[in-house]
């Protein structure tokens, strides 16, 4: 790496890592504050609070990582700027992507390595995130009797290649609402399918209550009459505890088991919830990579910033750039939830608004 390019690296990367380190230890600091009265009525124990935090940390810098980008772009480069640096540079016959080529890649390294704890850290520990933060919110005894009230939305993979969708679960009466389960076969083509009302375990049996079933064949279509039964006992060997224990949320779930199960999925006809995940699938991919659009948005705005007072004038610029990407990226997700863009764009269309506009600003800079 030539000198210039560690000249310039050096302050970003110093001032990326001071903003994260402060903006967590505000957050920690701010949250124990706010939580304080009701952690010491609780009785929450320090390895308790501990564990949540540290859970927590990998969150946090996920979410205040682009800003910290900008910020430290924004700052670094006007610095240079307001000490007519580069001029000094652009004037021995650099262009401004070779000034900030250094920092580019930067951005490059810091979106995947934010991909990899997204999906490979925080996916994984937000079950134990969740529980924590009901003991914490309610105390021991209380999350554990909250959480065996009713879990809506459950979602399963069960024995004999079986997909359960269930409305609402109570796990206090051993009750189903609104059942849907999928039979597969080995090769994953769906040969059953099962709707119920209601069900019930009693015992060591589940009971289902307007039950219908009907069959498929190896292309998907409906073979024979669908049966219909006011009551009719099933052969399921799941038992209550699996349902509690083994429930699966998509924001759980790794992007390969995200993959499958919107695949799995595809096959109940459920298209507004395929949908809604496939904007979330979508959104695993680009997300993590705001951090280097941001740096390019960053550096058109720090290289035309002249004033003397560079640290306020980059922390309101970032606010703004931040607020208003931000608010860009929100609308588009909502649309393609709505169903009025494609997943894949909605989850895309900022960012590639984004990085074509600060391709741009780049370019155009004298």
């Amino acid at each position: 790496m030539r000198i210039l390019d560690r000249y310039t690296l050096k302050p970003v990367v110093k001032i990326f890592i001071s903003c994260v380190f402060i903006f967590l230890f505000l957050y920690i600091i701010i949250d124990v504050l706010t939580r304080l009265e009701d952690l010491m009525k609780l009785k929450i124990p320090i390895y308790i609070l501990a564990q949540y935090y540290l859970l927590n940390l990998p969150v946090m810098f996920v979410q205040v990582s682009p800003f910290a980008c900008l910020l430290s772009t924004l700052y670094s480069f006007g610095k240079l700027n307001q000490d007519n640096e580069i001029i000094a540079m652009r004037s021995s016959g650099l262009s401004v992507f070779q000034i900030t080529k250094t920092t580019i890649v930067f951005g490059v390294i810091i979106s995947i390595f934010v991909f990899y704890v997204n999906n490979a850290v925080i996916s994984r520990s937000q079950a134990k995130l969740v529980n924590i933060r009901e003991q914490m919110d309610y105390g021991a005894g209380r999350a554990n009797q909250k959480r065996q009230e009713v879990i809506n939305n459950l979602s399963m993979y069960g024995i004999k290649n079986r997909l359960f969708f269930i409305n609402r679960y109570f796990a206090a009466t051993n009750t189903m609402e609104g059942i849907t389960i999928l039979e597969h076969d080995e090769h994953q083509n769906l040969i059953k399918k099962i709707v119920a009302n209601k069900g019930i375990y009693s015992d060591g049996l589940w009971k289902f209550y307007q039950c219908i079933t009907y069959n498929f064949d190896k292309n998907g279509q409906v073979i024979q009459e669908p049966t219909y039964f006011e009551e009719e006992i099933m052969s399921i060997p799941e038992k209550p505890g699996d349902f509690q224990n083994q429930r699966q949320r998509p924001d759980f779930m790794t992007i390969p088991q995200l993959e499958d199960y919107i695949w799995r999925l595809s096959k109940s006809g459920a298209s507004s919830v395929i949908r809604n995940l496939k904007v979330d699938l979508y959104q695993r991919f680009a997300a993590p990579f705001t951090n280097l659009i941001i740096i390019l948005l960053g550096i058109p705005f720090s290289l035309i910033m002249r004033r003397k007072a560079t640290g306020l004038s980059s922390i309101g610029v970032s606010i703004l750039v931040g607020f208003l990407y931000y608010i860009f990226d929100a609308i588009s997700i909502a649309l393609g939830k709505g169903g009025i863009l494609p997943p894949i764009l909605s989850a895309s269309l900022s960012h590639i608004i984004g990085l074509s506009a600060g391709i741009y600003f780049i370019k155009t800079l004298p």
